[in-house]
């Protein structure tokens, strides 16, 4: 009895020995690649500014109570600067690292600024009230990092004012001017729908001739009292929060 367990336990070892012997390695796989997240500029967005700006205005007179002035005169310059806030609304595409957009913006302003006349006992007032840009984009991000450039149109909403050397207003005038806008910004997005940035631009708005009109103080309310020849050029500084409506950070492997 005692022989038999003995070889039937040397047969059971053998058989799992065997059988462990039989056993095929268990099989490598490969780790799953690294998904790198890449930044999407692509959708709509819209967003806030705020900053400041500052014009150059040069006057130069060529018709007083009527009658051209020939040549024109000029009465002096000055710079109007200010505090501006605003808002954005664009859309961007994006091809690989490059960026393309188009985008309408609009602010309020408070550029203001004045000279004593070279060449009539008055003072001379600017003040560019509101101003907006309508540019097309193109840029290069690095994920969530864009430099880009833009350019198109841009507008104003100006006023001008002629005081007394005692500080009443004798005419006035208004006007809307259109011209050329040059600019630049750098923006990060901070989360896959916000971003923030900052941003500088150029206006190019030329030389227009602008009529004031009495205010009654000298001669009738509404007459004619004198034309400048004024040039202007505006250079904006402004910081940017932009809400973007695309989708969320995708996966590049």
């Amino acid at each position: 009895m005692k022989t038999f367990l003995l070889a039937t336990t040397a047969l059971a070892l053998g058989v799992v020995s065997a059988s462990a012997a039989d056993l095929a390695a268990r099989p490598y796989s490969k780790a799953p690649p690294m998904i790198a997240a890449v930044y999407d500029w692509s959708g709509f967005y819209i967003g806030a500014n705020g900053g400041w700006g500052t014009t150059r205005k040069c006057w130069d007179l060529n018709n007083f109570l009527g009658g051209p002035v020939t040549p024109a005169l000029g009465e002096g310059c000055h710079d109007a600067s200010g505090g501006t806030v605003g808002g954005q609304i664009g859309y961007r595409w994006q091809s690989s690292s490059w960026v393309f957009g188009v985008e309408a913006q609009g602010n309020w302003a408070d550029f203001k600024g004045s000279n004593s006349s070279l060449q009539l006992l008055a003072r001379n007032e600017s003040k560019v009230d509101a101003f907006g840009l309508f540019t097309g984009q193109i840029g290069y991000a690095w994920n969530n990092t864009l430099l880009y450039v833009k350019g198109g149109a841009g507008v104003t909403s100006d006023k001008y004012t002629g005081y007394t050397l005692a500080g009443a207003a004798f005419d006035s005038a208004k006007e809307t001017r259109w011209g050329g806008t040059v600019g630049v910004g750098l923006e990060y997005g901070f989360t896959p729908n916000w971003s923030f940035g900052v941003e500088y631009n150029h206006m190019f708005l030329g030389d227009r001739d602008v009529g004031l009109t009495s205010t009654g103080l000298l001669f009738a309310a509404g007459t004619p009292s004198r034309t400048e020849r004024i040039s202007q050029d505006v250079d904006i500084v402004t910081a940017r929060i932009n809400y973007k409506f695309g989708g969320p950070v995708i996966g590049k492997y």
